[in-house]
């Protein structure tokens, strides 16, 4: 096993040396002393990143308890979640979370 890529512009550089060598990444990473599984998953993820569209952040915050039970509907592509008035904010954060790491 060789040595792990630990950041992003280390495997760009791999990476585009694989290209120019015309090398598969496993390739290359073995002719060059790195762990291939660690360049491999960079490579999917720096793929994966590039096909997403690009991130709007949205701050959310617990509105003051109103008598009526409001509901709302926050949709962002395929994914949707409800929540209520009271929603509590470290629930939100692990649901977030949680669809980061799908």
């Amino acid at each position: 096993m060789g040595r792990k890529i630990t950041t992003e512009d280390e495997a760009r550089r791999c990476l585009r040396a694989a290209k120019a060598a015309g090398q598969t990444p496993g390739e290359w990473a073995r002719a060059h002393g790195i762990d291939g599984r660690s360049l491999n998953m960079f490579r999917v993820n720096l793929e994966r990143s590039s096909r997403s569209t690009a991130l709007r952040l949205v701050e959310l915050v617990p509105a003051p308890r109103t008598p009526a039970q409001t509901r709302y509907l926050v949709r962002v592509g395929d994914i949707a979640v409800e929540l209520s008035d009271d929603f509590e904010e470290e629930t939100v954060l692990r649901l977030v979370r949680i669809l980061r790491s799908c």
